[in-house]
């Protein structure tokens, strides 16, 4: 019973005596006080810049995001132009390709064209080249042929024929003989 009487006694001597864990209305008004003060310097000062800082952040990560996305765009933009003149010279070197072989072609015919009338020419004129010697052949074997044929007739028939008209009239008529015989077979 002794300890109860003494927590009792406490007790009663406590409620005379302030509180430890509530402050005394003194420090609780200078408290707001001050806390008003850091507050108001705070909300002038303290939170306009540091909105302004983070407007300007934000500015700057949306302006870079912006930028970000325009060079992208730009970048996809000179892509596709790329891909554009990319195709465009593949079809422009398949025109070439295609017109070199329509001028190879063209050429070959042209030089096949050449060579076909440079042979024609070529054989038209061994052709009048062999008739020109057949007739120069023809002519001096007439000649030599009714040589030998006026010798033989003066051998034949003993008389002189020495005398050009008779000979050229002779030799004429023996080669006109020859040449009904040779048409005849």
């Amino acid at each position: 019973m002794i300890t109860t009487s003494m927590i009792l006694a406490n007790e009663g001597e406590t409620a005379d005596a302030p509180n430890p864990l509530l402050p005394l209305w003194f420090d609780i008004t200078w408290s707001l006080v001050a806390f008003a003060v850091v507050l108001f310097v705070f909300w002038k000062f303290v939170i306009p810049n540091y909105r302004k800082v983070l407007d300007e952040r934000r500015d700057t990560i949306e302006g870079g995001i912006e930028r970000a996305e325009a060079a992208q765009a730009e970048a996809a933009a000179s892509l596709k132009a790329y891909r554009e003149q990319l195709a465009g010279a593949r079809e422009e070197a398949a025109g070439i390709r295609e017109e070199a072989r329509n001028q190879g072609t063209q050429i070959i015919a042209d030089l096949k064209a050449q060579a076909t009338a440079e042979s024609d020419r070529i054989i038209a004129n061994g052709h009048t080249q062999l008739d020109a010697q057949r007739q120069q052949v023809v002519s001096e074997l007439r000649g030599d042929l009714g040589k030998m044929s006026v010798d033989l007739a003066e051998k034949l028939v003993g008389a002189s024929l020495q005398d050009d008209v008779k000979q050229a009239g002779t030799v004429d008529r023996f080669l006109a003989e020859l040449d009904d015989a040779a048409s005849a077979k």
